[in-house]
């Protein structure tokens, strides 16, 4: 969603979707298979799972049936402990993930009409389907975190699980690279801004002459995932949208109001208020974002290149020139170290590295400054220069104590999680009624104790 600020599951709880397209179509007759406490577990439960996996090409060695039929069996125990623990979830939060799934729902279905029509039931009715699996979802993934929250590792364990696993049991860590940037976006002129502006507020006009909102944001706004939908963003709660856009949304009351210009780091929007939930409104805008001109495309360059030259003469380092010029928030105030996302790390392996800045680096030796090249802002939808150094580059190797700490550390704290749950699931396998199927009792089982 481009207003939105800036998930391994198990297979239990994959692709809710076409488990309830399943559900919707399937004319398998339905059985008790288990009951894990106060929770039956029916036959319809595990075809639904099983036939998302064939869908999604899941590769499984063994009854993948019997796989699936057992993560139900461990999801429900970990439900009943939850009841026990009074663990809960914030039912705004449920919506929320429903709402975002039901929005991805009528984009892939390409209507609510078609969506309803494919799943064979009414909106409603599918709302509420998905309410019951997102939140046992949610509470399983809770209860999952609760049991194993006080695993902590010290730096000796670290070093004696280092010590006592094989070399050939480490896991190889491909070639890392640090990396510095600068980025200067080319300069907007007044003028252009004024034109952009002149423009909403003609659309505004058109709204309160009787032209449809909706037509307007399909052939003109520039946030192309809303525009085809309308331009409507599905329900959202304020700190789902950044504050300049919310503020305003949040202000607008009665249904089909147009609000004023609204400026965002996206560009200029106008909004429209089309129902309220609470603390969760949905809206429609429409988004159009000023260009700047080609002479001010040329100057942005011409400025990155002379950043560059002042740095390769010493004249100024880099981090002192991102601090300065560096018109990316996140990465300026580091002296425009780059933050891996994925596991909030400073180092990045080739995949996590966007394209434009992996073809610049991959001939750099460290310490090189490129020339300017030209990148895409992808949440933003703008087009600005990049400038980058290579900090540091770590070739593949085995995982070492010395450059992979942080990764030994993960690897002991995750074993440590999975032994721990391993006895967690056999102790509660020994306190909850637990039966199981004459049909379903042969599978087999990583833990042998759902027998009884």
């Amino acid at each position: 969603m481009l207003l939105l600020k800036p998930r391994l599951l198990s297979l239990f709880v994959l692709g809710l979707f076409v488990s309830s397209a399943a559900r919707s179509q399937s004319n398998v007759i339905d059985e008790v298979i288990a009951v894990v406490g106060d929770n039956p577990i029916l036959r319809s439960d595990v075809e639904y799972q099983y036939q998302q996996a064939m869908m999604q090409g899941v590769s499984f060695t063994g009854d993948l049936k019997c796989h699936i039929f057992e993560q139900l069996l461990m999801q429900n125990l970990l439900l009943e402990q939850a009841k026990v623990d009074s663990v809960e979830v914030s039912e705004n939060m449920v919506i929320m993930q429903v709402d975002r799934q039901i929005n991805e729902f009528i984009n892939r279905a390409g209507s609510r009409e078609k969506l309803e029509e494919w799943l064979n039931k009414p909106l409603h009715q599918i709302k509420r389907e998905q309410r019951v699996m997102v939140r046992n979802q949610m509470l399983t993934q809770q209860m999952q975190s609760k049991i194993a929250e006080d695993i902590r590792v010290t730096p000796a364990e670290i070093r004696a699980f280092y010590r006592r696993t094989p070399q050939d049991s480490l896991p190889m860590v491909p070639a890392q690279f640090e990396v510095q940037q600068i980025t200067l976006f080319p300069k907007i002129e007044l003028e252009d801004t004024e034109n952009v502006k002149a423009r909403l507020r003609e659309y505004q006009r058109q709204v309160a002459d009787g032209r449809d909102f909706a037509t307007l944001a399909v052939l003109y706004s520039e946030d192309p995932m809303s525009a085809a939908r309308g331009g409507e963003l599905g329900f959202m709660a304020r700190a789902e949208l950044v504050p300049e856009f919310a503020q305003v949304a949040f202000n607008l009351q009665e249904p089909g109001r147009v609000s004023k210009i609204v400026e965002t780091e996206f560009g200029f929007h106008i909004i429209q208020l089309i129902e309220r939930q609470g603390d969760r409104i949905n809206v429609r805008h429409i988004l159009l974002r000023p260009k700047p001109r080609p002479a001010a495309i040329v100057e942005a360059q011409q400025r990155a290149d002379s950043i560059a030259t002042i740095i390769r003469d010493g004249k100024m380092s880099f981090e002192e020139a991102a601090i300065r010029f560096s018109m990316d928030k996140d990465t300026r105030i580091n002296g425009g170290l780059m933050v891996n996302p994925m596991n909030q790390s400073t180092k990045f392996e080739i995949p996590h590295i966007a394209p434009a800045i992996n073809r610049q680096i991959e001939n750099m030796e460290v310490g090189d400054v490129s020339n300017a090249f030209m990148m895409k802002d992808e949440r933003l939808g703008k087009d600005y220069f990049a400038l980058v150094k290579l900090r540091s580059r770590n070739e593949p190797h085995r995982a070492n104590i010395r450059d992979d700490y942080q990764l030994l550390q993960t690897l002991l704290e995750n074993q440590k999680r999975e032994e721990t749950f391993h006895q967690w699931i056999i102790k509660k396998q020994h306190e909850t009624y637990i039966s199981i199927s004459p049909n379903w009792v042969n599978c087999r089982f990583d833990f042998e104790g759902w027998r009884k």
